[in-house]
């Protein structure tokens, strides 16, 4: 028996971050996103015990550093059933480091596998509890979708997904580091917010363009001005009719919102020139 599950990257239709907190987290409140563009995880049980990681980019962990094995082993330890030997495999499309959710969404597909595999009657919120103990993002990849997120990000209320559009999303060849973005916040300086109960109720009227002028995120307001793409990127969608664009979480990766796929395609074809990972995506 092995399974095979897709892991969807996530984008931040909003970031607000509220205030740090005495455990070094911050609360945040965000409203993130599902889209169509997915690694391929596939597990399989082998009989020497442990686990083996592979993937297609030889510079990822291949033990429990990468949050693929972390996911598995937290399964077995919570669940209580007895661990088993495991081979997981990544195919890769998701940018790393991009502020997508890629290797937590390869960490949530691992558990919807082995609950697939073992745990067939598992309620969907476990599965979530147990990701939180892997990632904050993991819950919200176990479920997928829409959702508004807050604490750390564990704590999610379903939204609808985004209306019909084309998603262009584009990473420069760099990561932004992030300890260092969120070690630049200082809370009661940040100048702007998202209107973050404005974008859920674009999200519950279907209404495109509603969503579109509440996209945000705050770690723009304190990006280092080495990270000046960013902004490059930004402003050559919206020069070529994104109706809004914006950074997904920590960056650096940007994506701007279409309504009609002829102005996203000439959006993916001009960033292709110029950047090494431009893709064009729906919403899920």
């Amino acid at each position: 028996m092995s399974g095979v599950e897709y892991a969807y990257a996530k984008l931040n239709l909003a970031l607000d971050i509220l205030r740090k907190r005495e455990d070094g987290y911050h609360d945040l409140r965000m409203v993130m996103q599902s889209i169509d563009l997915a690694d391929e995880v596939s597990i399989s049980p082998r009989s020497e015990p442990g686990m083996t990681v592979s993937t297609d980019l030889p510079y990822l962990p291949k033990d429990e550093g990468n949050i693929a094995a972390k996911a598995a082993s937290r399964f077995f330890a919570v669940s209580g059933l007895p661990p088993v030997g495991l081979s997981i495999d990544i195919k890769k499309r998701i940018p790393v480091c991009a502020g997508m959710a890629g290797g937590s969404s390869d960490g949530a597909a691992v558990l919807r596998v082995l609950r697939r595999m073992y745990a067939p009657d598992m309620p969907e919120e476990r599965l979530a509890e147990i990701g939180a103990l892997v990632g904050s993002d993991v819950p919200f990849c176990v479920h997928g979708g829409a959702m508004l997120a807050e604490g750390r990000g564990e704590c999610l209320s379903p939204l609808p997904s985004l209306p019909p559009c084309w998603l262009v999303v584009c990473k420069p060849a760099y990561s932004v580091s992030t300890p260092e973005l969120f070690s630049k916040v200082q809370v009661k300086k940040l100048r702007c917010h998202p209107d973050i109960p404005g974008m859920a109720a674009a999200l519950e009227q279907g209404d495109l363009e509603g969503v579109a002028r509440r996209l945000y995120n705050v770690f723009e307001d304190v990006l280092p001005r080495k990270y000046h793409q960013i902004f490059e990127i930004k402003s050559t969608l919206l020069g070529l009719g994104a109706m809004a664009a914006s950074m997904t979480g920590s960056g650096p990766t940007v994506f701007g919102l279409f309504r009609d796929h002829s102005p996203a395609v000439q959006a993916v074809e001009v960033l292709t020139a110029q950047y090494p990972s431009v893709y064009l995506c729906r919403p899920l």
